[in-house]
């Protein structure tokens, strides 16, 4: 994809002014994903912002984005194209009733771009306008069989359908493939990309990012907010809180009109950040004579006194 980036500060600077602080790191592969066409390979927790850079790298670049959500069983058909037989058997139907044969011309048209459902790959490609920005969402949920596949489309960004022909696309576009490691991938694909891993920010680019979303937030209210956050990611939970989590709990507190942080605030809003049952019955359950794990967290980031309990 050609874009008017000179460099890495470039992408931080673009990025910014689209809502994301990405670091040195994370844009400089950005600018060479972009610069030497090759696609960036995000892997990370989930919420960290893996998906999330590509749609912020879309609005700077001025692209459309093409997302491609994998899922267990997705096939080609589901991501390249396929041909819209309804329309094709009503163009059957009204050919026999104006007294046409179904002949081979009947056919050649049945088989024509008109009739073509194109999916998320296939738009990608696509000649036809600027170069879009190509999301591959979780690909660790799919296949081999369909890795196998990506990885044939992604190294020559064109495909070969029977019935019209090869597509090429003119501009390669700049595509990003995420991953919340639910399983490896396999390397082929992986030696296809550029590699990057999203971990969870620290302390000063989490405040950072929620006092930029929400400016009306105090920032002693945010520092606590994403303290508090910061601590419940060191327990053992089936699913840490990730950045999405953190934006998602500011904004309920905003909604509520909170100016401080309280036990009774963490507790009432606990299904901001706690996504599974377990997960907040690990925390709310008492385990000791002294409280529960959440009271020792809240001990611990100073929202609750040593002799208090919720």
């Amino acid at each position: 994809m050609q874009v008017d980036w000179n460099g890495p500060g470039d992408v931080v600077t673009d990025l910014e002014r689209s809502g994301y602080l990405a670091d040195s790191s994370l844009a400089t592969a950005v600018f060479l994903s972009a610069k030497m066409n090759l696609p960036l390979y995000l892997e990370g927790e989930p919420g960290v912002g893996k998906t999330a850079l590509a749609i912020a790298v879309a609005n700077a670049v001025q692209r459309p984005l093409i997302r491609l959500q994998c899922y267990e069983g997705i096939d080609r058909e589901s991501a390249l194209y396929d041909w819209n037989y309804p329309r094709q058997l009503m163009h059957v139907r009204l050919a026999e009733s104006s007294g046409r044969m179904v002949d081979s011309a009947i056919e050649d048209e049945l088989y024509s771009e008109r009739y073509l459902i194109a999916r998320p790959l296939l738009q990608a490609i696509s000649p036809k306008g600027p170069a879009p920005v190509l999301l591959i969402d979780e690909i660790d949920r799919s296949d081999d069989e369909f890795e196998a596949f990506l990885l044939e489309v992604l190294s020559e960004f064109q495909v070969t359908i029977p019935e019209i022909g090869t597509i090429r696309a003119a501009e390669y576009p700049l595509v990003f493939l995420t991953s919340n490691r639910s399983r490896e991938v396999h390397e082929a694909l992986k030696r296809r990309c550029l590699y990057q891993w999203l971990p969870y920010p620290s302390f000063e680019r989490e405040l950072a990012i929620v006092t930029r979303i929400y400016q009306n937030l105090p920032q002693d209210l945010a520092a606590m907010l994403v303290n508090m956050v910061q601590r419940l990611r060191q327990e053992r939970l089936h699913k840490a809180p990730g950045i999405a989590e953190t934006l998602d709990w500011a904004k309920a507190v905003g909604i509520l009109s909170e100016t401080r942080l309280s036990p009774g605030v963490v507790e009432d809003t606990l299904g901001c950040l706690i996504k599974y049952r377990e997960d907040l019955e690990r925390l709310t359950t008492p385990e000791t004579p002294l409280g529960s794990k959440l009271e020792r967290i809240l001990k611990d980031v100073g929202l609750l006194d040593e002799t208090r309990s919720l």
